[in-house]
């Protein structure tokens, strides 16, 4: 079974320079190893930038109200401005839902259907 862990920055240095990191990231990763299989959600970069180090995948959200700009192509990090008509389409979010049930069989990731 996987376990989720859930986190605001990623558990990785993607970005160091704009605070895209956790400092203790080697030491959370260490605590993870025990399980077989685990994913980690974070959204704090509002990147999406998976990544698989042993039995962890990580992956991060985009984000649909605060887009960045990718790492190291700005002075630094925060909301990129986007024209009004853009706002909506396919180029600056990716909406999707997560179909889940109550009982312990796996979710799913779907997307999401206007």
């Amino acid at each position: 079974m996987t376990q989720i862990f859930c986190k605001c920055t990623p558990l990785w240095a993607v970005y160091p320079q704009w605070g895209w990191r956790t400092s203790d990231s080697e030491r959370a990763l260490g605590y993870l190893k025990r399980f077989g299989s685990v994913s980690v959600l974070n959204g704090h970069i509002y990147q999406v930038l998976p990544k698989v180090e042993r039995n962890v995948a990580v992956h991060t959200a985009m984000s649909t109200a605060l887009p960045q700009p990718a790492p190291g192509t700005a002075p630094s990090s925060g909301p990129m401005k986007v024209p009004a008509e853009k706002l909506a389409t396919a180029e600056t979010t990716e909406i999707r839902q997560l179909a889940y049930s109550t009982s312990l069989s796996a979710g799913s990731v779907v997307p999401y259907q206007r």
